[in-house]
């Protein structure tokens, strides 16, 4: 009876820590909100376009420092990491909205940078707790967890941006006070139930995963559609603003449903369960050893002993010594900036983007592409993991296809065709979020889960890379080149030159990212045949047992 409740309660815990997980990555995408209070920033402290680039480069340059992080992940435990995001989010959002509220006189620029970089850190603690911690629990289902996590970061932009709009009309002080208290309190919630458990060990708890992890994306679908229904409508004062903020709230706490459900399940079957439970539990217990011992299922069928004293190849746990020596770290290092480093670009100058063509309110393309970015990410992870375990399909194919959609988008873009920034803002969203999602996985598949928090960071190194090439170094001085001054400082520029040239080379890169994941997509086959093997007999195992 102690054992079975044992692993009843772990279940229904695991599950909370899963929904706390979703909670806290559906605020932590705040580091893609600077095109909503830019503007302000530009106006108070009277900047040109390269100065403002530059400081969305230093918001995202603490993603470099993400590398704290991942060592940490391997010493501190979990709610340590989450709250140090939290406190670090507080600090560098809270000193901003003290300048955008006019509350203190702006301070010097540098001093701005560096809350700007606190904020943009603070979310690699965030998403290396919860990323790293999901991945463990649920190391056989890892692309669901990846697309639904970061689908829910990259729905955290339209949530906060909606939101705002309802509550507080688009107010950009407004808007950095929720930046700064909603994390906080999300994380400091999270502290209490986002722990490592032991993960599935048998066909019928992965079965459950895959049954509950539908249910997630169900619930995030809808989210999205709300959020994106709420954009078109257009209705955002009063009473109906108000109603909006209380159903979309209710959404998002609706996924506690599972975890309780799984409880009182484990309840109704424990009695029933209890001797088989003791019959078995030898046989479970050398289960759950195996599957802590897994990495990856391509080394336990390695037939080879010998190679274990050399250096590991690819699906075994490798240091970041030796992932970096790796030509494949390198081609996935690099096809990811091709696709994160442009994505990146685009939103952190959507601002000056929507108001060069025209628009006066940008902030429906800001939450359009946090919206389609959580259907690149939610899909992606789902189709790439059926694909794999159907036909053993490698997961960077996945990122070439986006790649290809990218570059088409940066052309549509670049010609200004009709509606082309609604189009542009859909296909940046989508590949963006296809291009994080499959990368999650990807890194763990290919350099085991050992040092994954560690070697995750230094591949989300790109952000802040892709950021200064793209964003701070190629759209603030081209911008710059087109733009005009304006009296008291800063320039501007309206047209569809203003970008043009800047569209043209990010869908080059995008060209490039497209035959890099050809390349890595084809060293990788003979490993994701594998794995599709592996999965496959444990599912035929399973089903005869």
């Amino acid at each position: 009876m102690g054992f079975q409740r044992s692993i009843s309660s772990s279940s229904a815990l695991k599950w909370l820590g899963f929904v706390t997980a979703v909670w806290v990555q559906a605020i932590s995408g705040n580091n893609y909100t600077f095109s909503n209070y830019s503007g302000a920033l530009k106006s108070l402290m009277n900047l040109n376009q390269l100065e403002l680039n530059n400081l969305s480069v230093a918001k995202d340059v603490g993603k470099a420092f993400g590398i704290l992080a991942g060592l940490a992940s391997d010493r501190l435990p979990t709610p340590v990491i989450l709250l140090i995001g939290c406190f670090e989010g507080l600090l560098g959002y809270g000193v901003q909205w003290l300048v955008v509220s006019r509350t203190i006189q702006p301070i010097p620029y540098w001093q701005m940078c560096i809350f700007l970089c606190m904020g943009g850190n603070s979310t690699t603690w965030m998403n290396t707790a919860v990323l790293v911690t999901c991945i463990r629990n649920f190391r056989r289902n890892r692309g669901p967890v990846s697309g639904i996590l970061k689908g829910y970061v990259g729905l955290s932009t339209a949530i906060f941006t909606d939101l705002c709009t309802a509550l507080f009309s688009n107010d950009p002080a407004s808007f950095l006070v929720l930046l700064a208290v909603i994390p906080f309190a999300v994380c400091l919630t999270a502290v209490f139930f986002l722990r490592e458990i032991p993960p599935a060990s048998s066909a019928a708890e992965e079965n459950e995963e895959t049954r509950y992890f539908t249910i997630f994306n169900i619930v995030a679908v809808v989210v999205a559609v709300y959020l994106q229904s709420y954009d078109i409508i257009g209705i955002k004062t009063g009473v109906f603003s108000v109603a909006f903020a209380s159903i979309l709230l209710f959404l998002l706490a609706s996924p506690i449903a599972i975890p309780f459900h799984s409880f009182i399940k484990s309840l109704n079957h424990g009695e029933q369960d209890d001797l088989e439970g003791r019959i078995q539990e030898p046989l479970l217990r050398s289960e759950i050893a195996a599957a802590e011992r897994e990495v990856v299922v391509v080394a336990a069928v390695a037939a080879e002993q010998e190679e274990k004293k050399k250096k590991p190849v690819l699906g075994e746990d490798h240091t970041i010594m030796e992932a970096v020596l790796t030509v494949d770290f390198w081609v996935l290092f690099v096809s990811f900036l091709c696709g994160v480093g442009t994505g990146l670009a685009v939103m952190n100058n959507m601002g000056q983007i929507g108001l060069a063509l025209g628009y006066t309110n940008v902030s429906i393309f800001v939450s359009m592409t946090s919206i389609w970015g959580f259907f690149g990410r939610i899909l992606s992870g789902t189709l790439s993991e059926y694909f794999l375990k159907k036909a053993g399909t490698p997961r960077p194919l996945w990122n070439a296809a986006s790649q290809i959609l990218m570059a088409v988008g940066y052309i549509l873009m670049a010609l200004a065709v009709p509606n082309s920034l609604y189009i542009g803002s859909m296909v940046v969203g989508v590949c963006y979020g296809v291009r994080l999602a499959i990368t999650v996985p990807t890194a763990s598949e290919l350099f085991g889960l050992k040092y994954y928090g560690l070697i995750y960071n230094i591949l989300v190194l790109n952000l802040p890379l892709g950021s200064f090439l793209f964003s701070g170094l190629l759209a603030g001085f081209l911008y710059d080149a087109e733009a005009t001054p304006t009296p008291g400082g800063g320039n501007t520029c309206v047209g569809a030159h203003c970008y043009r040239l800047i569209f043209i080379v990010m869908a080059l890169a995008s060209v490039i990212g497209v035959g890099l994941d050809l390349v890595l997509a084809y060293r990788t086959k003979e490993i994701y045949a594998k794995i599709h093997a592996s999965k496959k007999s444990k599912k035929s195992g399973g089903s005869l047992s």
